[in-house]
C-alpha cells in the first residue's frame, strides 16, 4: 500500500524520503552511518556520494566538547560524503550548551543539531538529564533558546519521550515551549522514561503531539522494524517523519527498505540471504577498523552487532559465541564461511532487538517533582557520556 508523503524540510535541508537514524551510543558512529547511507542510495558500494535519508551522529556531550576531550572530537568528526552533517548534542546547563552550539555553528562543525531528552538511564536521569529535564519547563525553555540563538543559521530539532512516568506527562508542553523557542522539528519516542524500551510505544501520542504543534514537523519514533511499520506509522498518526533506532541493529539494509517503501516499490524490499548478510558483517567490521585505525580494536568493536545480524538464522550457540570473541578479521571471515551460507531470509526475524526492559522506577534528583517549573537542583554531573531516548 501507497503511502504518499511530503519531503521533510530541517531548516534548509530537504530529507527525502522523510527518515532519520537515531543516536545510539556505540552504535551510530561514522562506520554504521557510512552502512546505512550507502543502502540507501541504492547499495553497500564504496564511494556512494551520501544516502537518502538523515543520519545522526552518536550523542555528543556538550561539556566534552566544549572541552574538546579527544574522543568526543573523534565522534563528531564527519566523512567529507556526509551531507547534511548532523550532530546531537546532550546538555543540562542552558550556558554550556550555548557554548556547544556557537562552537560547532563557528567552526563550521555541522550542518544540523538536535538535542536528546530522551535518555531514560538512571545514573542521567538522577542528576535530572535525559528524560527528567523537561518536566522542568522552565529549564527546558532556557537550554532550548541558548541553542537556537547560538546556531545561527544551522536548524536546530530536539527528541524527547512522551515523560518521566504515566503520571508525570510532558511532551505536549515541551512541544509548545519548543515551538515559541524556534526549535525546527520535533521527534517523539512514544514511550515514558519509566517504560525504557519495554513494553509497546504510544504512537496515539504521536498524533496527539502533531496535532498540538501543527506548526513544525513532528517525527515518530518507537516499535519501527521494518519498513512497512514506518508506513503504517505516517498512516495511523499523521506525522512527517520517522526516526529509526533499534530497528536497524544488525540490519543496515533497513535503510534501502525504507526507501523503497516510500518510493512504492515494495518489490524491492530486502531479504538478503546469510551469505548476503556475512558479506556485511565483515564490511562492517572493516570499516570499524580502519576507522579506529586498528583492525582487531574495529572487529572486537564489532562484536555486539553479531547476535544482531544472526538474528533468526540457523546458527548454534557455540559458532555465535565462536563469532562473537573474533579479533580479527580473518578469523571473523573464516567462521561465517563455516555456516551454511545459503540459508535464505528467515521467516520471522524481523522484530524487536536491543534493550526492551520496561516498568521501571525513573531515579530522580530528591524534591524533583515537587515543582515543574523551579530549576533547583540541576547538576552538571548529569552531562554524563551516555545515550539513549
Amino acid at each position: 500500500m501507497s503511502t504518499p508523503v511530503s519531503p521533510l524540510q530541517i531548516g534548509p535541508h530537504t530529507v527525502q524520503p522523510p527518515v532519520v537514524l537515531a543516536p545510539m551510543a556505540g552504535i551510530t558512529n561514522a562506520p554504521f552511518r557510512t552502512l546505512c547511507r550507502d543502502f540507501a542510495e541504492g547499495g553497500s558500494k564504496e564511494g556512494a556520494s551520501g544516502g537518502k535519508g538523515l543520519f545522526v551522529s552518536e550523542m555528543i556531550t556538550t561539556r566534552a566538547l566544549v572541552e574538546r576531550n579527544d574522543k568526543t572530537m573523534q565522534l563528531i568528526h564527519f566523512d567529507a560524503s556526509e551531507k547534511p552533517r548532523s550532530v546531537q548534542l546532550y546538555g543540562v546547563d542552558p550556558a554550556t550548551v550555548g557554548k556547544a552550539v556557537r562552537m560547532i555553528a563557528e567552526e563550521g562543525l555541522a550542518d544540523h543539531i538536535d538535542l536528546n531528552f530522551g535518555c531514560p538511564v538512571p545514573k542521567v536521569t538522577r542528576k535530572g538529564g535525559g528524560s527528567a529535564l523537561p518536566y522542568k519547563r522552565n529549564l527546558l525553555r532556557a537550554i532550548l533558546r541558548e541553542a537556537v540563538s547560538g546556531a545561527g543559521d544551522l536548524p536546530v530539532t530536539m527528541k524527547m519521550r512522551k515523560g518521566i512516568d504515566d503520571d508525570h506527562i510532558t511532551y505536549l508542553d515541551a512541544g509548545r515551549i519548543a515551538v515559541e523557542e524556534g526549535v525546527t522539528a520535533i521527534a517523539l519516542h512514544g514511550r515514558t522514561a519509566a517504560q525504557h524500551y519495554g513494553g509497546t510505544a504510544d504512537w496515539e501520542a504521536i498524533a496527539r503531539l502533531k496535532e498540538h504543534v501543527p506548526e513544525i514537523p513532528v517525527l515518530g519514533n518507537g516499535d519501527i522494524w521494518s519498513a512497512e511499520d514506518a508506513l503504517r506509522m505516517v498512516r495511523e498518526t499523521g506525522c512527517d517523519g520517522v526516526v529509526v533506532g533499534r530497528g536497524c541493529l544488525g540490519r543496515p539494509w533497513l535503510f534501502a527498505d525504507l526507501v523503497a517503501a516510500f518510493e512504492g516499490r515494495h518489490e524491492d524490499i530486502a531479504r538478503p540471504s546469510l551469505r548476503e548478510v556475512a558479506d556485511i558483517m565483515v564490511r562492517h567490521a572493516t570499516l570499524l577498523g580502519e576507522w579506529i585505525g586498528d583492525e582487531a580494536r574495529g572487529v572486537i568493536d564489532f562484536r555486539k552487532h553479531v547476535a544482531w545480524y544472526l538474528k533468526g538464522f540457523a546458527v548454534g550457540s557455540e559458532m555465535r559465541g565462536r563469532l562473537a570473541i573474533t579479533s580479527s578479521l580473518e578469523a571473523l571471515r573464516a567462521g561465517l564461511d563455516e555456516l551454511d551460507l545459503d540459508q535464505p531470509w528467515p521467516a520471522g526475524a524481523d522484530g524487536p532487538r536491543g534493550r526492551t526492559s520496561g516498568n521501571n522506577r525513573v531515579v530522580l534528583p530528591d524534591g524533583w517533582l515537587k515543582d515543574p517549573y523551579d530549576c533547583a537542583g540541576i547538576d552538571e554531573e548529569a552531562e554524563l557520556d551516555t545515550s539513549g531516548g
